[in-house]
């Protein structure tokens, strides 16, 4: 059932743009390696806010991703917003915690693995200082 699930998912975010509304499918965890959360927001179209969001978290040592009824329930959502196109994230973006709900200032104090780091990437962050000295 996972594997079924998981391979709708992607297959849909394969196919690329197909027209407006566009369902994003985003990851977040307290590190690269498991997600805790998924979120998906509907774009109804070009330059448009998201005028739907919806957020799914996994038990607490579970992975959102290995979940079959989350992805479930998640194509349920992308199929009953009507969207034509997916676009999801390949990796873990983030820190699944939001700034200024879950915590003020601008790392989170719970995951400290996303402190100093790209969030596309996953990679540390130069510092000032670090590297070569641009002014020689």
């Amino acid at each position: 059932m996972l594997d079924r699930a998981r391979k709708r998912l992607s297959k849909k975010a394969k196919r690329g743009f197909r027209g407006w509304p566009v369902a994003t499918v985003a990851f977040y965890g307290p590190n690269d390696t498991r997600a805790t959360k998924v979120a998906v927001g509907i774009l109804p179209g070009e330059g448009e806010e998201v005028s739907e969001l919806r957020r799914w978290f996994s038990e607490e040592s579970g992975d959102v991703r290995n979940d079959a009824g989350v992805t479930d329930q998640v194509l349920a959502f992308i199929q009953e917003a009507g969207a034509l196109s997916v676009a999801m994230t390949e990796r873990i973006i983030g820190c699944p915690h939001e700034e200024g709900v879950d915590y003020q200032g601008p790392t989170c104090p719970v995951c400290s693995f996303w402190a100093g780091r790209d969030r596309w990437t996953g990679k540390r962050l130069q510092s000032p200082g670090d590297g070569d000295d641009q002014d020689a």
